[in-house]
Formats: structure tokens, sequence, C-alpha cells
């Protein structure tokens, strides 16, 4: 991933980011060519730390071909993304743009073993299920014996040991306070579900920025009133 360094964002804040998001595209090569397969994730930790991405796939996916424990896999994860126009800034001689948060993780896959699979598949539901609160979370006991054993043999479960994790956060960081505020105040304007997230992310970088704003304007609006 090319990151310019004023988007650049720490190893835990990407690890945080990419178990919060929990889907991702998940990319290897055949020898030939990319193979890549979009698929939701849980991340648990090591004894000694290092993240472990857990995930399953279709039993008969060409990518598993590729899980041999040795051969690095790129995994990327996003969540929101919205274009910007130039005429939303302040400042004059602007660009059109696209804002986005991104993170890749890299390493080898191996394929799961003995018990991993059933634990991946409980801790995935439980995972996905506490987002749906207060609804009574599902269970795989709900599931028939049967109905269950099949569904576990077409699927392999699959765990990258990550290593390399690199994220750009395009939050519009290098433009000053006038038009960051400038900026996040049209897309919260804007209606795609996209606009909406990252101007609330953006709101949250530079609290002060926008309370400078908000004072100055309320200054102006006083003034206004008692001007004769």
């Amino acid at each position: 991933m090319y990151v310019p360094p004023a988007f650049r964002v720490d190893r835990a804040t990407c690890l945080a980011f990419a178990a919060a998001r929990g889907f991702g595209l998940a990319c290897a090569h055949d020898g030939e060519k990319p193979i890549a397969s979009p698929v939701p994730f849980h991340i648990e930790y090591g004894s000694d730390g290092t993240p472990q991405l857990c995930f399953h796939l279709a039993r008969h996916n060409p990518l598993i071909g590729r899980a041999d424990g040795v051969t690095p896999w790129l995994f990327a994860v996003s969540d929101a993304d919205t274009y910007v126009s130039p005429d939303w800034y302040v400042s004059p001689d602007q660009v059109p743009t696209w804002l986005y948060r991104s993170v890749h993780m890299t390493g080898a896959v191996r394929i799961m073993t003995g018990q991993q699979l059933p634990d991946h598949l409980n801790q995935a539901s439980a995972r996905f299920e506490s987002d749906l609160a207060p609804k009574k979370p599902w269970t795989v006991d709900k599931m028939s014996s049967g109905r269950l054993e099949a569904m576990m043999k077409a699927i392999v479960g699959l765990v990258m040991t990550v290593e390399g994790v690199e994220g750009s956060f395009k939050l519009n960081q290098h433009k000053s306070d006038a038009d960051h505020v400038a900026v996040t105040r049209a897309l919260a304007l804007q209606t795609s579900a996209g606009a909406g997230i990252l101007s609330a992310a953006m709101h949250a970088m530079r609290p002060q920025a926008f309370a400078a704003v908000e004072d100055n304007e309320m200054l102006s609006t006083a003034h206004e009133g008692i001007a004769p």
C-alpha cells in the first residue's frame, strides 16, 4: 500500500479498525495470477500477542491451495469512502479528491485443525451477533447436528498469522482548519452513508477547530445584531 506520511496510521489503530470492521478481501497469488475473495473474519491474539486473523472459505475456493503456512497473503479492509468536490474548500485552487480509510494486513495462512474450526465458528457468530443487541444471539446449537456437520464439511477454516500491518486514513489531515471544517460540514449534508461516516470521523479529529469556527460565527452573528 502506498501511504503518504500525512495519512499513515499506527499498527494498534489499524488492528482495532480491522477488528471492528470484520470484513475484507483475502488475496493471494496462485502462481499465474492474483486471486481474491471477500470474507468476514475475526481477530484473536496468540499468547505472544501476535494477531491471528481467523476466517473460513468454501472448500472448493482456489485460495485454499495457497494456505500452506508459508505463502504470504494480503488481507485488505476498508469501510467508508467518499468523493470531495473542490467547491467545498475555503481555499482556492483545490482539486477533486476521494477520502477513505483502508488497512492492509499480510502474513502466511494455514488451515485450522481439530477443534479450531468449531471454535472459530462459535467465536465468529458471537462477534457479529453482538452487533445486533438487544437481539438474543444466535448460536450453533440452534442447528440440527446433521445440518451443522454437513455445513462444516463444506468449508475450510483458515488462520493468517498477521505480520505486516499498514493503514491509510485519508481524512484531509494535511488541510487547514478552515478547509477541514468546510469539507466536513459539506460531507455531513450528503446522502451517502460513506460521506456521513467520514464526516463524523473528521469532526472527531479536530474538535478544537470546530469550536473555534463556531465561536467566530457566534461573534459575527452578535455583531450583525447590534450593527446600526
